[in-house]
This record gives structure tokens, sequence and C-alpha cells, in this order.
């Protein structure tokens, strides 16, 4: 039975990017998910690799971070002064024991590789018993570029730098794609051997090829199939040219699970999303980082979905959410915010202008307009009256607000947690909540109404709103300030009609 191979990923992620014109280390810059780092560690991630190297420079702090939290356990090495990607790989080397096996050096700046690739370059390398491979691609414009040079056989005779290449080996448009296998031992002993005589002054990794072949050993190019893979970028205009090819094959790819996108332009999707066939995007869509989408959900249009789940059949229309979860047959918006631990149990709803963090709607709950919903928890088939607020916060410390199963409360209210309606009850409109309602009851919290007549005419006269209730009067004079019932009658009337019409006909909005 072959022994498997022992391979040694080198990732080249030194560099500055002046270009980028940015204190972000060029590497760190996002791309659907991912850094540009990021998504070059996940190409390799198929070699299964004994060790990770990732050479570190410019921003090396924050490179490191990064790592610690995406691939814990690759080792960076710093390389604290940039003197060619040969002296990076010399530095990455000397980081790790000594032996057999394969060597893969990849540019940190190469977002759109993918592992079929790579394995496929270490596989050809692997199976040719080669000294050392290059993966190369046939581009429209190689400017900038490094030029592969064959020899009349089609064999590689070297790589030139274009900065070094002569007028015949500029027009040549096979390039280098910065990705390499090498036999350890030798890529070893060809490191020692380079020279700094070049334009730039660096040991450049390139010429351990012709080191190589100078000594007989054999050396290989491998062709990848699409030339926009091995596509790097130095500025930001190079990395939106990435990052729209990139939206375009997640896209695609997407579409052909069975997923339908109605607006592919102006859709999109990180490389870590799922997303269930049968599932539909409409356009003005974003969908970010551990975002799940269940089967038959619509999403969009102009939705943003964050770390978020969203159940099978559910919808979010014109929405954002971060972090929440929104349970099958659910709906929101359009024009609500979910914010983090937001959950919206099965077939529960959120509407247009509600926000909800940190709390739980139960199955077939309604928060429909106008609402804010913070820390609280409310249970099954409850209605949450327009323009309600749960206040949470008291200045110090956050409250929890409990609404019951089967609860109705009024437009206009306000919860002042800590506090609980419970299952079954009722809240009044315009209620100020402080106090527990209990199961079943009626909770009234507001100042009684009692009406000045003729206040109007009086106080403003000569306005368009006396005149029009002089006209309501019949053109009688009005009565002054007095009322048509003492203060305390007015009050006793309205007492007796709590629990009747007048206090419960606009507890609850649907």
């Amino acid at each position: 039975m072959p022994q498997p191979h022992l391979r040694t990923v080198v990732v080249l992620a030194a560099g500055e990017g002046k270009r980028m014109k940015s204190t972000l280390p060029k590497v760190l810059h996002p791309l659907l998910g991912r850094t540009l780092l990021g998504h070059v560690l996940s190409a390799a991630a198929p070699l299964a690799a004994t060790r990770t190297v990732v050479v570190v420079g410019h921003g090396a702090d924050q490179v490191r971070g990064h790592l610690s939290e995406v691939a814990p356990d690759a080792t960076p090495v710093l390389q604290a002064e940039q003197l060619g990607t040969g002296h990076a790989v010399r530095i990455a080397l000397e980081a790790v024991p000594d032996g057999p096996g394969t060597v893969v050096v990849i540019n940190g700046d190469v977002p759109l590789l993918r592992p079929e690739t790579v394995g496929a370059l270490v596989t050809a390398h692997e199976e040719a018993a080669a000294a050392a491979t290059v993966l190369a691609a046939e581009v429209p414009d190689p400017t900038g570029l490094g030029r592969i040079v064959r020899d009349a056989d089609g064999r590689l005779e070297q790589i030139v730098e274009e900065r070094d290449a002569d007028a015949t080996q500029r027009a040549i448009r096979e390039i280098n794609a910065g990705i390499y296998a090498f036999d350890a031992a030798r890529l070893r002993a060809a490191l020692g051997k380079l020279s700094t005589d070049n334009d730039q002054g660096e040991e450049y990794l390139t010429d351990v090829f012709g080191l190589l072949r100078s000594a007989g050993e054999p050396v290989a190019v491998h062709v990848a199939v699409d030339h926009v893979e091995t596509l790097g970028c130095n500025d930001r205009v190079e990395l939106a040219t990435l990052r729209r090819l990139l939206r375009d094959r997640v896209n695609e790819a997407w579409m052909r699970t069975g997923v339908s996108l109605l607006d592919p332009a102006t859709t999109w999707i990180d490389v870590t999303v799922a997303i269930d066939r049968d599932a539909v995007v409409d356009q003005n869509t974003q969908l970010r980082g551990a975002t799940v989408v269940g089967s038959g959900a619509l999403i969009g249009p102009d939705v943003t979905l964050v770390d978020t789940i969203v159940g099978p059949g559910a919808s979010v229309v014109r929405s954002h959410a971060v972090g929440a979860e929104v349970g099958a047959g659910a709906s929101v918006g359009p024009y609500a915010y979910l914010r983090p631990a937001a959950q919206l149990a099965e077939k529960a709803k959120v509407g247009t202008f509600v926000e909800v963090k940190n709390s739980q709607i139960g199955a077939g709950s309604k928060v429909p307009h106008l609402t804010y919903v913070g820390d609280a928890t409310i249970g099954e088939q409850s209605n949450i009256g327009a323009a309600s607020v749960f206040v949470n916060y008291d200045g110090v410390n956050k409250h929890r607000t409990v609404i019951g199963s089967h609860a109705r409360t009024g437009a206009d209210n306000m919860f002042v947690a800590p506090v609980e309606v419970g299952d079954g009850a009722y809240t009044a409109a315009g209620s100020v909540i402080v106090d527990d309602v209990p199961a079943g009851a009626m909770g009234v919290a507001r100042a009684r109404q009692r009406n000045i007549e003729g206040w109007v005419v009086k106080r403003r006269a000569g306005t368009a709103a006396a005149e029009a209730a002089q006209r309501a009067h019949g053109g009688e004079g009005a009565s002054g300030v007095a009322a048509t019932a003492s203060d305390s009658e007015a009050m006793h009337g309205q007492a007796e009609t709590v629990g009747g019409a007048s206090a419960t006909g606009d507890t609850a909005t649907e």
C-alpha cells in the first residue's frame, strides 16, 4: 500500500500591498465572507498538509490575530525585511523540521483559486516525481506578470519576471500563477544557491526552476484550466473585479443546485452561506457570514442577512437581520430589523418598522408594526399592538419582559421591565404597564380622559379649528370652559367603561 505524501503548505503573506492604500494588510481585505488569505487557506485545506506556514511581514500582528481565528493550526513566520519570495520560503522552511515530501507555495492574494486546481497541481507533481512544478495560465493580458519560457520541445526553460524580460519574452501570454509544488529536499538545497543579481536585488523563488533544470533535475508546468482562478489583486479596482467574478461563480453554483436568484447581478452571497433548494432570492439581497436559508424560503428584495438562520417557507422582505433566527413559515418585514438573538418561532410575524433584539417570539405570535421588542419572551399566538415599546434598560442594567400565550396587548403600550403579562391577558391601549398582569386579566394603566367643552372657540378664536367647531355647533356660541359633567363624574363614568368597548376596542391591532 503506497504511503501518503508528506506535505507542507507555505503561504506568502508578508507584502504591504502599497497600491491598496490601506492600513489593513492586503491579504486581510475581505471578499465575500473570507479575507484574501482566508480564501487561499481554504483552497489549500483539502491537501491535508502536515504543516501550514504563513509568512507574515507588513501588519504581522494583524495577520497573526486573523490566523488565530481562521487557521489556529497554521504557523506564522516573520519575514522582517522583504528580500524576495525565495527569501520568504527559506525563512518558512527554517521554521519546520527537515524531511521528505512536497512543499506547496501559494501567493496570499489569489482568492479565486479552487481546491481542485491546487489538488491537480500537487497530484501531477507527485505522480511525475518532479523536482518542481509551476502552475501556469494562458491569459489575455500578461502585463506585470512573470512569463513561462519554454524550450523548442515545450519543456520549461525558465520563469522570467516582467521587469527582467526582453521584448520577445514579454509577448508570451503563458504566465506564472505564483503557485508551486516542490520536492522538499531539492527545494532546500536550491534555496541556498539563490542570487540577488536581478532588477530588484531580491531572491526570486522562480530562479529555483532554472537552478534545478541546470542540475538536470526534472521540472514541470501544470496549466490551470481557467486562468481566472490565478488572478491576484494589487489595488482596490482589481479587488472589486475579483469580487464580481467570485459573486458570479457563487451565484451560478447556487442556481445549479436548485436555488432561484431572480437578479444575480444584484445578489451577493458569501462563500460561507448555505441555501436549500427551492429557496427564492430576490434582487438587491446580501447573504453574509454563517447565514442559512431553508427550502422554499423567500428572501428579498432589498434584504441583508448576516449570520442569520431562516427556516423553510419563511419570508423576509426589505429587512436587515444580524445573528437572528426566523422559524419555518415565519414572516419578517417589510422594513424590519432583527438584532442578535432575535428568535422567531414557527409562523411568527415581525412586521413593518419593528425592531427585535435578544427576544423570543412564540409560534404564531405577531408583532405587526411600529414596535421595539428588546429582552423579551412572547408566548404562542399572542398579538402585540402597534407602537409598543418594551422598556428594557434602566440606564445601568437590562431587564426582561414576559408576555404569555394568547395575550392581546393594546396599541401604544409601554412594558417597563421587569414585568409579566400572563396567558390570555389583555392590556388597554395607551397603557404604561409597570406591574404584572395576571393571566386572563385586563391591565389598564393610563390617565382618565375629561373633555373641556368650548375650549377651542374661547382659546383659539379666529382659527380654522374654531370656525369648524362653530359650524359643527350650527354657528352657535360655545359654552366656554364649562364641562358637561364634573371631573369626578367624568372619571366615574369612564371607570365604568373599563373593560368595555372604550377600553378594549383598540387593545390589539392585526
